[in-house]
Formats: structure tokens, C-alpha cells, sequence
């Protein structure tokens, strides 16, 4: 029995736009621009150069550690530059440039079809490492570490991750509905590498379609599929811990450390794909919205393909977006060109509108406590802001735990001063990181 809930906010969801249209498949792009980092931790180090010929699913830059990811060609035809590109995330970043050749032709090999089933877990975890798989939702953690706790370290829970509570993404709601049994294929193949028998998907309740669809494809499968109160940021794998297992992850902890592991749904098809099919994570799932947008559509796009090429798919804009942004509009990263590639952890392209926005000029801090109200981690974000402005790291990290703020936004969107909190308490981890504070 699901208990009272006290932290989040309900913010509108502004899904109608997409939640009920099709997933289409993307054109083929001209070209496309793999960073050499679309993932946590190390960047991967190229292994082609300018001039090679390349074929899709081709490893084309390889990991550079065990917490890492590797790239592979996501169009064939030949590699045209490898330098700093524009990145959705970092600024800046190493990547590499394939110009398409028309034929979109698969590296020898590719797809195979396995019977996964009759694999090792090491096998397994071995294809998911090769493949390229990181987590989907956004954080893009190497999945096979993911998936390789401590020995130390017992899981008993496996959740799968489909609350999708940002506002206008409806990727995972698509996929849910158009690629079900690949998500149950993917889910047993998570619970045979994690050997647990204790298996949640947790969903919210404005998506009893999903609810239904995936509670009869996994009827018979030992796995539970629960509707979970529609609330931000319910996506944030700590907040579905508490809310499924009321299970609380202590400051500093990952999942694992209360015997969790949890996996997007959109992750559990790309392991699907790799484990059964053959195939390394080329592709993925993207809502692009907004009131900027002419036609919001969820599109299946070749990762590297462009902002503006997909904002192109959907009859491109009917105006200068008053701000651009890759994933939800709380925690997602606002860009300043088009020109940036769609990566591994771009679940959404939000162009908005100004209606969209939830901005203002700002004030100073009237010490009304909604931003505590709604703190989903119990932290005092009004303090961390004004500790911010004065640059002040010390008393954030040790007095006001800046470091367990995962920047969901919640003390933005309610702040009626309209103080822009996040961006202060990114900027004081900044400070931290450079002062060695993490």
C-alpha cells in the first residue's frame, strides 16, 4: 500500500501534444555527430580516422575504463571529421563525423540473433558492456556496471523505471505501448544477470494504457507492474525506491546500497536489442515539443542525428524557440544552437514557446518555505540559493548538504520570487568541484 506522499509538486504535464502519436521512424540523415562522451565517466577514444569507411553498428570509439561507454557508427559511409563539436551536455566536446552514403548497411555480422536464455550472466553482461548500453532515462550510467554490484553488496529488488514524470516527454509511454514484448524480454533478461526474484515496474497513473498493456504481457513472468501517484520528480530512481520499497537511500548512497537496482524502460529494450538481436544502442526513442514546435511528434532517430534535423521531421518551427532544451523542462539542459547531436541520454528536443515558460524577473527571498515544501530530498534549497549568490561552498557542503541535491527543479518551479535556485546550486558545485569539495 503506497503511502502519503509529501514532497514533489504537480506540475502541468503538457503530454496531450504526444502521448497519443505513433512512434516514426526517423529519415535517414545526411550525417551524423558522435561525441566520444554520451555517458558517465570516461570519454571513449576514437579507434577510426578522418577518411575511413565505417558501416552502421560499427564500433567506432572504445571505451576508455570499466565505468564507460563505447560508440558505434549509427549510419554507414565514411568518417569526415573527428574534432570538438558542439555537446548538449558539456559545451564542448571530441566527436566523430560520419557523412552518410546512402546505403545504411549494417557491419558484417550484424544483426544476430541469439538465444539469450542459454547464455552465462557473463556473456550477457559482456554484450551489454560491447553494445554500448547506458541508462536511457537521462543519466546514461554504464548499464553493465549497473548491472555488476559488489559482491558485498546483495540486491533483492529490481525496478523498472517508467514514471516518466517530466512534463511533455511521452518517449517512454510510446515505447511502452509500441515495443511491449521487447520491454519484457529485456526485463528477464535484467532479472537472470541479477539473479533476484522481487520485480517492480513502476509506472504513473496518468498511463493506465502502459498499466494495462504491460500487466498482461508480463501475466505468468513473477514480475509486478504498479501504478504509482502521478507526481514530480517520481522519475528520480531515489523518490520510486521510496515510494515502492519505502526504502530510503542514505546521503551520498547509490540504490544498490538498499538492495536496489533500477533500470529506464527504454534501457531494458536496448538490452533487448543487444542481448537477443545483436544489436549495439544506435538509436533511440525522442520527444520533440513545445509551442515552438509546428508538429510534436515521438520520433525513433539515429543517435548523432541533429537537433535541427529532427526539428526538421517535425515541419521544423513556427517561431524563434524563446529558450531550446534536450530532455524535460526541469531537468533538462538548455542549448544555444541546433547544431548539437541527438546523444544516448536525450529522451526529449523541447522548443518553447513563451506561454511555455515559468519565468519571470527575479527577487530576492521572502523565506516562505515552498521550496522546502517541495524539496523532494528534505534539503533547504532557499539557503543553498542565497549561499550560492555569495559563493559561499563550505557552509553549502557541510551545513546544507549541497551534494544531495539531484537539481529536479521543484524549488524553481514553486518559488513565487522566481529565483533561479538550480542555477545557483549548480554554480556552487561547480565552485566545490574546482575547490576538490566531491
Amino acid at each position: 500500500m503506497l503511502g502519503k506522499i509529501k514532497w514533489g509538486i504537480h506540475p502541468d504535464t503538457h503530454k496531450s501534444a504526444t502521448e497519443r502519436k505513433a512512434i516514426e521512424s526517423n529519415k535517414l540523415p545526411s550525417k551524423v555527430i558522435l561525441p566520444v562522451r554520451q555517458h558517465i565517466g570516461a570519454p571513449c577514444e576514437p579507434i577510426v580516422k578522418k577518411g575511413d569507411p565505417v558501416k552502421k553498428g560499427q564500433l567506432i570509439a572504445s571505451a576508455a575504463g570499466f565505468v564507460s561507454s563505447n560508440v558505434h557508427a549509427t549510419i554507414s559511409g565514411t568518417v569526415v571529421d573527428i574534432s570538438d563539436k558542439p555537446h548538449p551536455g558539456l559545451g564542448k566536446c571530441l566527436a566523430i563525423t560520419i557523412e552518410s552514403d546512402g546505403l545504411d548497411q549494417w557491419e558484417e555480422g550484424l544483426p544476430t540473433e541469439r538465444d539469450w536464455q542459454n547464455l552465462d550472466n557473463a556473456k550477457i553482461l559482456e554484450i551489454i558492456n560491447n553494445a554500448g548500453i547506458v541508462g536511457l532515462g537521462g543519466a546514461t550510467f554504464p548499464t553493465h556496471v549497473k548491472l555488476t554490484p559488489p559482491k558485498d553488496t546483495p540486491i533483492d529488488t529490481l525496478i523498472i523505471n517508467a514514471a516518466e514524470c517530466e512534463p511533455f516527454l511521452t518517449a517512454d509511454h510510446r515505447i511502452m505501448l509500441e515495443y511491449t514484448e521487447r520491454i519484457v524480454t529485456g526485463i528477464l533478461i535484467i532479472k537472470k544477470v541479477l539473479a533476484v526474484d522481487n520485480v517492480i515496474v513502476g509506472i504513473e497513473d496518468n498511463k493506465m494504457d502502459a498499466v494495462k498493456v504491460l500487466t498482461e504481457a508480463l501475466a505468468g513472468q513473477q514480475v509486478k507492474v504498479m501504478a504509482v501517484p502521478t507526481r514530480y520528480p517520481h522519475g528520480a530512481e531515489k523518490m520510486l525506491i521510496k515510494t515502492i520499497l519505502n526504502r530510503e537511500v542514505p546521503s551520498g548512497k547509490l540504490p544498490m546500497s538498499v538492495g536496489a537496482v533500477v533500470q529506464n524502460v527504454g534501457t531494458a529494450v536496448a538490452i533487448c536489442d543487444a542481448v537477443r538481436n545483436g544489436i549495439p544502442l544506435i538509436e533511440r526513442i525522442v520527444t520533440v515539443s513545445g509551442g515552438a514546435i509546428k508538429e510534436p511528434k515521438n520520433l525513433k532517430l539515429r543517435i548523432g542525428t541533429t537537433f535541427a534535423d529532427a526539428i526538421e521531421q517535425c515541419g521544423g518551427l513556427k517561431f524563434p524557440p524563446e529558450k531550446l532544451i534536450m530532455g524535460g523542462p526541469f531537468m533538462g539542459v538548455t542549448q544555444y544552437t541546433t547544431d548539437v547531436p541527438i546523444i544516448k541520454g536525450a529522451n526529449g528536443i523541447l522548443a518553447f514557446s513563451k506561454e511555455d515558460m515559468n519565468d519571470g524577473p527575479e527577487s530576492p527571498c521572502i523565506r516562505c518555505g515552498s521550496c522546502v515544501d517541495a524539496c523532494p530530498m528534505g534539503l533547504n534549497p532557499s539557503m543553498l540559493s542565497i549561499l550560492g549568490e555569495r559563493s559561499l561552498v563550505d557552509e553549502s557542503l557541510n551545513e546544507y548538504h549541497l551534494l544531495d541535491c539531484m537539481e529536479c527543479g521543484c524549488c524553481t518551479y514553486v518559488c513565487p520570487a522566481k529565483r533561479k535556485i538550480v542555477h545557483y546550486i549548480r554554480y556552487t558545485k561547480k565552485l566545490s568541484a574546482q575547490k576538490g569539495g566531491n
